[in-house]
């Protein structure tokens, strides 16, 4: 559906470049809300699910991983980051340990409840954008990706 149409607009865009920013912002809306819904029913929040991926798949091979370097991959303000990392520590799901020789840097690392959270979540994850993005096929979503990283570059 046309998002004019979505929108109820009395009137279609006139304005070509207008119409694809605000598809794209109405598309990350949408998605964000979905996601959401999607990980509330499993008590957390989508960043927080986002830290967890990144520490299980990004991370040292003995599971660590700098705050700092956690900061520059998330999708979030990087002051921000310490006050997620300090609920999810009250939560269980990761612990900090000081980086031998800096007394200003912390690894941190998954818990074995979130380990247990991951398996239970993130295949219904994989199934559930799976389901959404499937709409497009491989060729189409290589497209997307290629074209949103160009317009993303020209932001910066």
């Amino acid at each position: 559906m046309k998002l004019s149409d979505e929108l109820g607009f009395k009137t279609d865009f006139e304005d070509l470049f207008h119409e694809a920013i605000l598809n794209v912002y109405h598309t990350a809306a949408l998605a964000r809300k979905r996601s959401t819904d999607f990980f509330a029913a499993h008590g957390i929040t989508d960043v927080q699910f986002n830290l967890l991926m990144l520490l299980r798949y990004q991370s040292d091979p003995d599971g660590a991983m700098k705050q700092v370097e956690l900061g520059r991959m998330m999708l979030v303000n990087r002051a921000s980051v310490t006050a997620i990392i300090d609920r999810m520590e009250k939560m269980g799901f990761l612990t900090r340990t000081a980086v031998p020789g800096d007394r200003r840097s912390k690894f941190v690392r998954l818990t074995p409840k979130s380990l247990k959270l991951l398996g239970a979540v993130e295949q219904r994850y994989l199934a559930e954008i799976a389901s959404v993005m499937g709409a497009l096929t491989k060729t189409e979503l290589t497209k997307l990706i290629a074209m949103l990283e160009r317009v993303r570059e020209r932001m910066r």
